[in-house]
């Protein structure tokens, strides 16, 4: 952090505000600490940043205010009621700024996603925070700087303007991932922290966790999830990929227990490769599962890198990615992985939907080598079909594969889409399903059936492959509020 005394700028007339009652203008916060946190609701990194700007407004409410800058790297990002839904999405209670032509980006000579502009509380820049794990370094600045307000008498304890705009309440919220089995879906209904199972026709016949945020083991509704995603079934356990707890839990259907089976509850950032015992690991948002003779495949997407817990030996590795963010294939400890969101078993490997590089990805077992079926880059993106070499998705987080027809169908999540990849031809094609599709992240295939989980429109869709019919599940369950 430098010491050039440099006035902020004022917020351009441009932007768009959401979550609060009215623009703000840097001029009116003077006597507070301001941090701009430049965000784009894709990033993993950005999502990880959330809980230390929360921790900070909590700590110091009067003394600082947070304005999100929504620099959106994807078309799809672009439209603010997208944003809208992600800042209800991730629990966010400041302001947003959303900025699709990037003009503040640019202003501040931003590089990078997340960073974070530290302005003090006389209006002037002391510099930018880069990456994430920055909290105690934004404490104990904030500290120091009001510290030196408060001797000037110019601290502002106005509250800052802020309004936000729930979603319509409904029974499931941002559902995230969806399992079918022969006999039961398992829901993530992820924006209320838990897993519901359910039959065919949507009727709830067991719930699993509280609603309430936390890392807690028990027994069905007694335990507690954070934002849970991908799942896979073993016999009778439902392995769970509790996202922001960086958690791997482990629920006994029949006896309605749930125990975590590997992370500390803490976030990992590159640590050790292997570990012993895996309750000790520190994971990085683990996104999704897949499953295959006693080993548990992990889709690491805070860590860009696809991890392996070997179930017999109750140990767990690193099978692919350097965990360098980036689109390169190669041997597993040079590949590198950017964001894999979904991932499930193929015949001599793993598909996986690596979302920030818009591509589908195969490792193949058992030594983890990374090969590219569809994707080109980081900022390579778009809604094109055909030739898989020439075709292009935006962000996909949901894979799933089929061995009769040797398809792997994708939840092109921000196109809106769901698409096929033919891989003897190596064909993308155009999936109807129906109206409405907004953000799918999650699929699951029994038979002919695709059940998609339709996370910004709170549901899940059942398209049937042959006839092309598509339905909209009905949930149903007991009353209860969230």
């Amino acid at each position: 952090m430098g010491e050039a005394r440099v006035r902020a700028p004022e917020l351009p007339a441009s932007l768009e505000w959401l979550n609060t009652e009215m623009p703000l203008r840097i001029s009116e916060l003077r006597g507070k600490i301001i941090l701009l946190d430049f965000w784009s609701y894709c990033c993993i990194n950005c999502m990880h940043v959330l809980p230390d700007l929360r921790y900070l407004e909590n700590k110091y409410k009067e003394n600082l205010a947070v304005i999100g800058i929504h620099s959106p790297k994807f078309p799809h990002e672009k439209v603010s009621e997208n944003v809208m839904k992600a800042i209800n999405r991730y629990h966010i209670r400041h302001p947003v700024a959303h900025d699709p032509e990037m003009k503040l980006w640019r202003q501040y000579g931003i590089k990078a996603w997340p960073s974070i502009i530290f302005i003090d509380a006389e209006g002037y820049v002391l510099g930018v925070l880069r990456g994430e794990g920055r909290r105690k370094q934004m404490d104990a600045l904030i500290q120091q700087h009001l510290e030196k307000a408060e001797q000037k008498d110019i601290l502002n304890l106005d509250p800052v303007p802020l309004r936000t705009h729930p979603e319509p309440v409904s029974t499931l919220k941002f559902p995230g991932k969806i399992l079918a089995t022969k006999n039961h879906l398992y829901i993530s209904d992820s924006g209320h922290n838990r897993i519901l199972e359910t039959n065919y026709y949507g009727r709830v016949t067991q719930t699993f966790g509280s609603g309430a945020v936390g890392l807690l083991d028990g027994e069905g509704e007694n335990a507690s999830f954070n934002n849970p995603q991908g799942m896979v079934l073993v016999n009778n356990y439902l392995y769970v990929a509790d996202t922001d707890n960086h958690a791997i839990r482990r629920i006994d259907i029949q006896r309605q227990e749930i125990v975590t089976i590997a992370g500390t509850g803490e976030q990992g950032r590159y640590e050790a490769m292997h570990y012993s015992e895996p309750l000790q690991a520190r994971l990085n948002s683990p996104w999704d599962l897949a499953y295959q003779d006693g080993d548990l495949y992990i889709a690491m997407a805070g860590q860009h890198q696809i991890w392996k817990l070997d179930m017999t030996e109750n140990h767990l590795t690193v099978l692919s990615g350097s965990g360098r963010e980036d689109l390169v294939d190669g041997a597993a400890q040079d590949a590198a992985l950017a964001q894999p969101s979904g991932i499930c078993m193929g015949e001599y490997g793993l598909f996986f939907a690596d979302a920030e590089t818009s591509s589908i990805r195969f490792s193949r077992l058992p030594d983890g080598q990374v090969t590219t079926l569809v994707g080109k880059g980081l900022f390579e993106f778009g809604d094109q079909d055909g030739d898989a070499n020439r075709a292009l998705l935006q962000h996909p987080m949901g894979v799933v594969y089929d061995k009769k027809t040797n398809q792997v169908y994708i939840a092109d999540t921000y196109n809106n889409k769901i698409k096929q990849l033919n891989i003897k031809s190596k064909e993308i094609s155009y999936i109807d399903a129906g109206p409405g599709l907004n953000e799918p992240g999650g699929l699951s295939l029994v038979d002919d059936t695709i059940w998609i989980a339709n996370t910004n429109a709170h549901e899940i869709r059942r398209l049937n492959l042959k006839s092309r019919k598509i339905e909209v599940l009905e949930i149903n369950e007991i009353s209860r509020s969230f």
